[in-house]
């Protein structure tokens, strides 16, 4: 195995297998080398002999699932959190404290429009609360259980955060077909008054972080695509309540169907603002080829490989987006035996670092 930066002597063909000190475990960028062998007189990984002191693994396993417990040392982290996060839980905290007074109303009057709605805006608080949580645990480092650490936490909040925001949008939808089938002349005002205080609380929300205040945005990092879809959690929540507030002014005015008309767009604008959130944010966790990167660009850098004389064919090549920034690639070389691979390792790394690809990870295979 080989280091990208620096190459190591090989090993004798006589030891069955051998170790270079200077690899280490943390180093991902490794390069393997392959080789056929009818018979195996050993095994591929052994050591003889260890100087290395170990202490028991019943210790190691104890730190680092204290290490691990998430919830404790999160919601620790807020007093020196970063701005983002104390503004995050800022909102939370207005939100919580208006969805409880709304139930509360809602359960004393026996007003069931109030109840659901409360409903929806602690559901929304939950998730919310998932996307302050992503915050605080991504700033750990890699650890033995997740190794390579926990910045994709942010991509997978974000990501439930837009299947959320798809989901009221055909709720509301729904609604709509309900309002329409029911041909309703009037409008619930105390419903009215939930909204407009409902929209000034997101609006404090939309400007805490109206740097994101936009449907698509480039992501150079995982802390954008999650701060990036709370803003459009708020936002999609202040658009809900201020077709409420027009439907219901419309219905003063006599307009018919009003409320159809207002719900049916409110659902189409939610839906045309989560939907290229939910694009990019399912494109990273199914590991699409990374958007930052050309596949014309890609494929040349193939060609250029393949066109070496040392080189008789790359059998795979693979790369992803880890989080966004951070592009991940695989490779499968073919060379003839009896050829050094060193030169080859070399091009190669350079190639893609050029492209930028952060990690490599490059296979030797003898032929």
């Amino acid at each position: 195995m080989e280091k990208s930066d620096h190459h190591p002597i090989p090993a004798d063909d006589n030891t069955p297998s051998s170790w270079n000190s200077d690899v280490g475990f943390s180093d991902r960028r490794y390069a393997f080398v392959r080789q056929a062998t009818p018979i195996p007189t050993g095994p591929f990984l052994s050591r003889t002999a260890s100087t290395i002191d170990m202490p028991p693994a019943t210790d190691i396993l104890e730190k680092e699932m204290r290490a691990s417990s998430f919830p404790l040392p999160a919601f620790s982290m807020l007093r020196s959190a970063s701005k983002p996060m104390k503004k995050l839980f800022l909102m939370i905290s207005f939100n919580v404290a208006y969805s409880t007074v709304e139930l509360l109303l809602g359960l004393f009057t026996g007003r069931i429009g109030l109840v659901s709605d409360a409903f929806h805006l602690t559901f929304g608080c939950g998730l919310l609360t998932f996307s302050l949580f992503a915050m605080a645990v991504s700033r750990k480092k890699a650890d033995r259980f997740y190794t390579y650490g926990y910045k994709r936490l942010e991509v997978l909040s974000a990501f439930t955060n837009a299947l959320f925001l798809l989901f009221m949008s055909f709720s509301i939808a729904v609604e709509a077909l309900h309002a329409f089938i029911q041909d309703e002349d009037e409008h619930k005002h105390y419903l009215v008054i939930s909204a407009v205080v409902n929209l000034l609380v997101n609006l404090v929300g939309v400007w805490f972080f109206r740097n994101y205040a936009r449907i698509t945005i480039v992501y150079k990092k995982p802390e954008d695509m999650n701060q990036h879809a709370v803003c459009l959690h708020v936002l999609a929540d202040s658009v809900r309540s201020a077709g409420l507030i027009l439907a219901s002014w419309l219905l003063s005015l006599g307009v018919e169907n009003a409320e159809v008309l207002c719900l049916g767009l409110v659902s189409i604008t939610v839906f045309m603002i989560v939907m290229p959130l939910l694009k990019k944010t399912g494109g990273i966790l199914l590991q699409m080829s990374p958007p930052s990167i050309p596949s014309s660009a890609l494929s040349k850098c193939l060609r250029q490989i393949n066109s070496r004389e040392d080189v008789a064919e790359v059998t795979q090549s693979r790369f992803w987006e880890f989080v966004p920034g951070h592009v991940v690639g695989s490779l499968s070389v073919q060379v003839k035996t009896g050829i050094d691979d060193h030169p080859v390792l070399h091009s190669v790394h350079n190639v893609y670092h050029e492209l930028g690809v952060q990690e490599l990870t490059v296979e030797i295979e003898r032929i």
